[in-house]
């Protein structure tokens, strides 16, 4: 039970962790006139820090999956490998949806993703 508890409380952690940054920091952020310009605006460096914010829940999301495979005793190599590889790959849809792809970690976050499942096999 202790397990199932941790991975509900990094879950919660991760959705609060989404849902308060978005709303009292990165809102407020952005409204200021001193954000750098990349790429010919400020809207690429906006939507940077809006997925890069979002990307530690993907992270303790899967972190938290982990936990509940080990509290089932499911918890192999092969299944960590996997779920690694797929918050690999839920993490490179966010620059490529909020950049547009501009970003270029999205590639490199979906090779480790496919290598990941790959060798981890079905």
């Amino acid at each position: 039970m202790m397990l199932e508890i941790a991975a509900v409380l990094i879950f919660a952690l991760g959705a609060a962790h989404s849902y308060l940054g978005e709303r009292y920091l990165l809102m407020r952020l952005f409204r200021r006139d001193s954000l750098p310009t990349l790429f010919g605006g400020t809207d690429f460096t906006r939507q940077t820090l809006r997925f890069a914010w979002h990307l530690t829940t993907v992270a303790w999301w899967g972190l938290a999956f982990l936990l509940l495979q080990a509290a089932q005793g499911g918890l192999t190599i092969a299944g960590v490998v996997r779920v690694i590889g797929w918050t690999a790959i839920v993490s490179g849809l966010f620059p490529l949806a909020f950049t547009r792809g501009r970003h270029l970690s999205w590639i490199v976050m979906f090779a480790i993703g496919g290598l990941a499942l790959m060798w981890a096999g079905p």
